[in-house]
């Protein structure tokens, strides 16, 4: 199979002009459809769509690959646009995109088109092979230089193999793998890159791919043990074990298409780390980039996040519906439990926020030493939600660490359980059965209820010194007060403050006056606005947050408006240097303008649903909406893009 076979006349556009991203890839799926191939038009174009949520298809020098495996898809095909005036696709290099190619992949089990498609996307690296397919007047003349490129290629590749080639034993021999989450474009692209950058350099390179017609020139026992070094330009799994006790450097799909001249001089320098079968790395060079230290620590947060936010969301909506259910006259200070109903949901909700720390602790711990680190992180997570301590293990009368604890142990005990593997080398090698189910489990968990014990009386400290400042303000500034309560609901989201706020906040509401109604009104709009705002930010500023935290955006709405703080937990969590002053900033707004517009509350909790308990309610609404706002223009301003 050739790839002029893959496309068809019908779904090539010359000269062609788009406004947008979204127009050009709308244009693109009606060219494609025009070729008879796709039997579902709407279930194709989501899922190009889909596929430029996980990253963009954009790998610059003008052009973009976009593409979609479905069975949306009956037969493999091309379509193909050429925008003279360019289009702003969001490339890898931020230029305007001139050349699109489109790709439809069936899901059968016949590959064979894949590697046509390869074959397409290395011609793409050549840059006078797009020139002249830019320059194209004709769609007869488009096909042609594509028929000629592809054959002279052809006739490279049999030259080649046909020559028995023996390295220079001084020459340096690089290994790579490369592979995307499609498997069709950016696989090839980044092979096509290294290849030519390491001929242009003298270096012998092989290059593993990992598409979607499974692994392609897979590396040998024999060559990874001759190799000097090691690039994994992978965005998907790839086998790692194997490369143990050699110099490796793992890094994004899209950095071996762009960066492959940095990516081998970092070999040839030594500049990479010891790939251990463990998963762990050993430093061999002091020059290694500070950044990734930081993409490690990142890549660990991370996956703690995205284990625990399914709790968030399922728990949080569960308790929502409890205060939807619930009858608020019946117990104002227990409402959400007031019904059998109500009390139900409100349970179920709890109990799958429970697990919510202890889930975020475990699988960052997991992240970091795999699975001996995840009952020790699990553990420590535990210890933070209930606030244990050496006088008080029962934690009957001590205040929780919240999720700061949690992201502490989480770390905390990944890396003791490193330090446990490094100390437990030494040991004799009949005992390697015993250490993940014995020796890791029991030391760790002891060692980490140690940390977690001590970590939380200072949290109950901190509480208590909060809650004593927040009483001697009680007779100050209305408005301060109000500013400062609402700040504190948002900076850790549950934790020691949000708790000190809070307790203050009931407390005064116990007093039964227009003062002490006035601060609990504070303190509740103070917790609804972090998880609100988000949700706002997600909507207006796509391109801050990853595809899952945009999906999940807008149960925050719900989550806000119920005064459930913890909807905000997962974004804190992955960004706290921007996501917790930009809360804050929100609260503090709308804490002060409750208290100037006179705004009271009656009721320790519920959100909207006490909304008819609260004295002027406009004002009330006015100052939420506030405060939302400017949460949310902050994230918008201060959160970095996200570039996977």
């Amino acid at each position: 199979m050739k790839i002029t076979d893959l496309l068809d006349v019908r779904s090539i556009a010359l000269n062609s002009k788009a406004a947008d991203k979204t127009d050009v890839l709308n244009k693109m799926v009606d060219l494609m459809v025009k070729s008879g191939k796709i039997n579902n038009r709407e279930k194709y174009l989501k899922g190009v769509f889909a596929r430029e949520e996980e990253s963009t298809t954009g790998v610059g020098e003008g052009i973009a690959i976009p593409h979609c495996k479905s069975d949306a898809v009956d037969r493999p095909g091309l379509a193909a646009m050429v925008v003279p005036d360019g289009v702003d696709f969001d490339s890898l290099d931020g230029e305007p995109v001139n050349l699109i190619f489109l790709i439809a992949a069936p899901n059968t089990e016949d590959n064979v088109h894949l590697d046509v498609l390869g074959k397409l996307s290395m011609l793409l690296m050549n840059e006078e092979f797009t020139k002249e397919l830019k320059n194209a007047e004709t769609v007869e003349e488009f096909l042609k230089v594509i028929d000629y490129a592809e054959s002279r290629r052809d006739e490279e590749k049999a030259e080649k193999e046909s020559k028995t080639q023996i390295s220079p034993a001084k020459r340096i021999k690089i290994l790579a793998v490369t592979g995307c989450p499609t498997g069709i474009a950016h696989t090839y692209m980044a092979q096509e890159a290294l290849e030519k950058q390491a001929a242009a350099m003298g270096v012998d390179i092989k290059v593993e791919t990992r598409g979607s017609g499974g692994a392609k020139n897979v590396l040998t026992d024999e060559e990874i043990a001759e190799a000097d070094g090691i690039i994994v330009a992978a965005d998907t799994k790839v086998p790692m074990d194997r490369f143990a006790g050699k110099l490796l450097i793992e890094t994004s799909v899209s950095e071996g298409i762009g960066k492959p001249e940095k990516l081998i001089n970092r070999i040839i320098d030594k500049d990479a780390s010891v790939y251990k079968a463990s998963g762990k790395e050993e430093k061999a060079s002091s020059s290694k980039e500070k950044s990734s230290v930081g993409h490690q620590l990142y890549k660990h947060l991370m996956n703690g996040v995205s284990h625990m936010l399914p709790f968030v969301v399922g728990g949080g909506i569960l308790i929502a519906i409890a205060f939807l259910l619930d009858d608020y006259t019946i117990n104002p200070a227990g409402f959400g439990t007031n019904t059998p109903v109500a009390a139900w949901f409100k349970t179920i909700g709890g109990y799958a926020f429970s697990f919510m720390l202890p889930v975020l602790a475990g699988y960052i711990a997991m992240s970091i030493a795999d699975r001996p680190g995840l009952v020790v992180g699990f553990v420590g997570g535990y210890i933070a939600t209930v606030g244990s301590t050496f006088a008080d293990p029962m934690a009957k009368a001590t205040v929780p660490s919240g999720f700061l604890g949690a992201l502490l142990a989480g770390f905390a005990a990944g890396y003791i359980v490193l330090a446990l593997e490094k100390i437990c080398d030494k040991l004799p090698k009949a005992l390697d059965g015993i250490k993940p189910v014995l020796i890791y489990p029991l030391a760790g968990t002891l060692l980490i209820g140690v940390l977690m014990c001590a970590v939380d009386p200072a949290m109950g400290m901190l509480n208590t010194g909060m809650t004593n400042l927040l009483n001697s303000m009680g007779s100050s500034s209305k408005i301060l007060l109000g500013c400062v309560v609402g700040a504190m609901m948002s900076i850790d989201m549950g934790g020691p403050f949000n708790k000190a706020a809070y307790v203050f906040g009931t407390g005064m509401l116990a007093q039964q006056s227009e003062g002490g109604f006035m601060i609990m009104a504070a303190v509740m709009i103070g917790g609804m606005i972090p998880p609100f705002a988000i949700a706002i930010a997600t909507l207006l500023f796509k391109n801050k947050f990853t595809a899952d935290e945009r999906k999940s955006g807008p149960v925050n709405f719900i989550m806000g408006l119920c005064f459930i703080s913890e909807g905000a937990i997962p974004y804190a969590a992955a960004d706290p240097i921007r996501v917790i002053p930009s809360c804050m900033a929100g609260s503090a707004v709308a804490g002060g303008l409750s208290m100037a517009f006179g705004c009271t509350l009656r009721a320790p909790h519920g959100g909207i649903f006490v909304f008819p308990t609260i004295g002027n309610v406009a004002g009330y609404i006015a100052a939420f909406l506030i405060g939302s706002v400017v949460s949310a223009v902050l994230l918008g301003i201060l959160k970095k893009k996200v570039i996977k």
